[in-house]
């Protein structure tokens, strides 16, 4: 099994704050990853130490066979990456966001031409090419986003909690591409808080004050633990850290 992204005891402090602590896991290649946790849990501040836009304290990773310190450059022209807050210029329609990323990407041409044709569509943005960004409703603007962060034909896309606010159908719309583009090989590492979202997933893992409770397939994770939903194992989860002074570990170093 070919492995896209790991780390190992990967570790983020801020001060006296420890955001990330020793989190340690292995994404196969062409699966998709749903990290999962409550705000402040340090998901995001994984994920960007991940995309290489913020150094490790301690511990090593690697995407694509890059090291996430040594090779920062590389794995950022490798990953398509959305944050939270999609990276679109409102003022700008769909077609000249589109061609605003082609720019940065280096793509120009009948190549630029011929890969938005396809992002368009894939996105289902036909129609839409010479509407202002501002002016789409939430589900659009994240497809937007996705196909921006999809023009250089990256081999693993990294998504920071795509979904949230979004309306229940643009997110089942949304998941539904995501399963296509894994389809294709492109391995997927997501952040969310939707438990439905999390069972599509090929492997979750579940972060809580930094600290990673639990890794694995959601079917097994649910079997070993004796549960029929992931809402229980999680909640089974943090009774757990509770009792065992995560929560009180981390206030401390706050």
């Amino acid at each position: 099994m070919e492995i896209a992204i790991s780390c190992t005891q990967l570790t983020k402090k801020f001060g006296s704050l420890t955001a990330v602590n020793q989190v340690s896991m292995e994404i196969p290649k062409g699966s998709i990853y749903g990290f999962l946790g409550p705000n402040g849990s340090g998901k995001s501040t994984t994920i960007r130490m991940l995309c290489g836009l913020i150094t490790p304290t301690s511990g090593h990773g690697t995407v694509l066979g890059y090291d996430i310190i040594k090779d920062t450059e590389r794995i950022k022209h490798r990953i398509g990456y959305m944050s939270q807050k999609f990276s679109l210029y409102e003022e700008l329609t769909v077609i000249e966001n589109l061609d605003f990323y082609a720019g940065i990407y280096g793509i120009y041409g009948e190549t630029a031409k011929k890969r938005k044709t396809e992002l368009i569509e894939m996105a289902g943005l036909t129609g839409r090419e010479k509407q202002l960004a501002g002016s789409l409703s939430g589900g659009w603007k994240q497809r937007l986003a996705l196909a921006c962060a999809m023009l250089h034909q990256p081999d693993v896309l990294i998504l920071d909690e795509p979904t949230a606010g979004v309306d229940p159908v643009s997110r089942r719309i949304f998941w539904d591409v995501i399963h296509q583009l894994a389809n294709q090989g492109i391995t997927i590492l997501v952040s969310t808080h939707y438990m439905d979202e999390a069972e599509t997933c090929d492997y979750i893992g579940f972060i809580y004050f930094g600290h990673l409770l639990v890794h694995g397939k959601p079917s097994e994770l649910k079997k070993q633990a004796g549960l029929e939903s992931l809402d229980d194992l999680f909640i089974q989860l943090v009774n757990k850290a509770q009792q065992n002074g995560v929560v009180n570990h981390a206030t401390n170093e706050s």
